[in-house]
């Protein structure tokens, strides 16, 4: 027997008014999300934007906040990130490669998956204490001890989990009929992957590796576990020599400053972030033009 119109209606109409309702308070909780971010980033902006000047982009840190710029935490960032992703891009990539294209089902495939996964939700300073005791002391006569090398290290192995967790996702996105046209063609497994499967994933791979380092760029906590400089008024040599020499990174600069009671040293800080929170968007926009350009390139 079939309910009764009217009950159907009834209960198609309580159905309507709960998803109604998990759709108001998922969009209040967004927006209560947004607002607090408004809300901290407007306030950032007012209190660093009228110290942001080309003098304090490229000034050294001092102890007089008036004098103080943010010039060796920049570069050092950058180089960091730069040497973060010639280690962690090529491996990231590797790994994803032969996961999806080589390794057969079986034990060792589910122990690396549960690995990489697990590495993936790893503490970041869990990263800073192995990075202190490998990069550091074990491997100092290779890196300097407490180095950008060290550091760069050190920050690949914290990205390399989603930078490969990216790129499968990508290599995993191909079709299929892909693969098997280039077989049937008679190209061997490498030619397919390297001249039709990466060139189709190589947006995804891009993409997945700039937002990872981006997420590296404000991180704090590894590095100065492995002993990162708080003060540094120098420029690295840009050369083999270089990657040996102390360093500091805008969030070690930041943190810093805001722990200094000088009023004019927070102004300081405040400012850092907005540096920081550019170089963050600049790396999003690349991640976007990049996976758009190649996108593009790929169907035109």
């Amino acid at each position: 027997m079939t309910a009764p119109a009217p009950t159907f209606r009834r209960r198609s109409s309580g159905r309507h008014l709960r998803d109604r309702a998990f759709e108001l308070t998922a969009l209040a909780c967004t927006l209560i999300g947004l607002v607090v971010l408004a809300a901290l980033v407007l306030d950032v902006l007012v209190d660093g934007l009228p110290r942001l000047s080309w003098q304090f982009l490229t000034s050294f840190p001092s102890r007089k906040p008036e004098e103080a710029g943010v010039l060796s935490a920049l570069v050092g960032s950058i180089w960091l990130m730069v040497l973060t992703a010639v280690f962690a891009f090529p491996i990231g990539l590797a790994t994803a490669v032969y996961l999806e294209e080589y390794a057969e089902p079986g034990r060792l495939q589910q122990l690396i998956e549960i690995n990489i996964a697990n590495l993936a939700g790893v503490p970041s300073i869990i990263y800073g204490l192995l990075g202190l005791e490998i990069f550091v002391r074990i491997m100092q006569p290779i890196t300097g001890g407490r180095s950008v090398l060290a550091g760069s290290l050190t920050m690949a192995l914290l990205v390399m989990p989603i930078v490969i967790i990216a790129a499968r996702e990508a290599i995993r996105a191909v079709p299929d009929s892909l693969r098997l046209g280039g077989l049937a063609l008679g190209a061997t497994r490498w030619q397919v992957v390297r001249t039709l499967v990466l060139p189709s994933a190589l947006p995804g791979v891009l993409t997945g590796t700039i937002l990872a380092l981006a997420r590296a760029v404000g991180e704090t906590a590894p590095l100065i576990t492995m002993g990162a400089l708080t003060f540094i008024a120098f420029l690295p040599e840009f050369g083999p020599e270089g990657l040996q020499s102390p360093f500091t990174v805008l969030p070690i600069q930041i943190f810093n400053w805001v722990s200094r009671p000088q009023a004019g040293f927070h102004v300081n800080a405040a400012a850092g972030i907005v540096v920081l929170l550019a170089l963050l968007l600049a790396m999003n926009a690349a991640a976007v033009l990049l996976r758009n350009r190649y996108q593009t390139r790929r169907t035109g």
